[in-house]
């Protein structure tokens, strides 16, 4: 099965659209893998994870989750779309300062208009599963950078989500806590769950089991792990 689908995919910046960012890409992200995206700075790399997850809209082409034009529904049902089936680890943890590790956690639960009954010990599960389960009441300042980013982890899956999308989640951590990260989502993934990772750190290739080079705005390689 596809989770994600991208025909003809591409992105321009500037008012006379002078920047390609992304070029003509076809690219589909199946159920269950976990693929890696690597690429220079500047590559598109970010704006191809960025269009996957309908956060950015691509001046040509078509994006598809589970079958459904992300582009040819409302802001609001896109919106709904990503909330129930995606999650997101990005570069920076962006914690909410004033909140508990536990209510930073089950933030996302506020959106979905739906009654969440379990949800703090859905936050306690998560925090255990990555290590800071009896942290459940700190304040994000009272943690370390690799610490806060294990909470963004928990935030990113506390609503189930089908597919984790990924950029750079390791790249302002040392080797040491890039490990502890990195198996956690090698955990995740050997659990079902469909993994996209960008990132510029080629050690990371081996986690996942496709691997894409970016250069210019295209794919120009792809390998599969044996």
């Amino acid at each position: 099965m596809t989770a994600v689908s991208l025909r003809g995919v591409g992105k321009v910046y500037g008012e006379k659209g002078t920047f390609a960012a992304l070029r003509d890409v076809d690219l589909d992200i199946k159920t269950g893998e976990f693929l890696v995206i690597t690429g220079r700075s500047g590559c598109g790399k970010t704006t191809l994870l960025n269009l996957a997850a309908g956060l950015a809209e691509p001046t040509s082409g078509r994006v598809a989750l589970d079958g459904v034009d992300l582009w040819a529904v409302s802001d609001a049902e896109r919106s709904g779309l990503r909330n129930r089936t995606m999650g997101f680890v990005f570069q920076f943890p962006s914690l909410m300062p004033g909140l508990s590790l536990a209510q930073n956690v089950t933030l996302p639960l506020e959106f979905s208009h739906e009654e969440h009954p379990d949800a703090a010990e859905r936050a306690r599960e998560l925090l255990d599963m990555v290590g800071l389960g009896d942290r459940a009441e700190a304040l994000p300042r009272e943690l370390s950078a690799g610490q806060q980013q294990r909470v963004v982890i928990a935030r990113a899956l506390v609503n189930r989500p089908e597919l984790l999308l990924a950029d750079e989640p390791s790249s302002d951590l040392d080797e040491e806590t890039e490990a502890e990260i990195m198996e956690i989502f090698s955990r995740v993934h050997q659990q079902g769950l469909t993994i996209m990772m960008v990132t510029h750190a080629r050690n990371l290739i081996p986690f996942g089991t496709r691997h894409l080079e970016m250069a210019d705005g295209t794919i120009r390689e792809e390998t599969v792990r044996a």
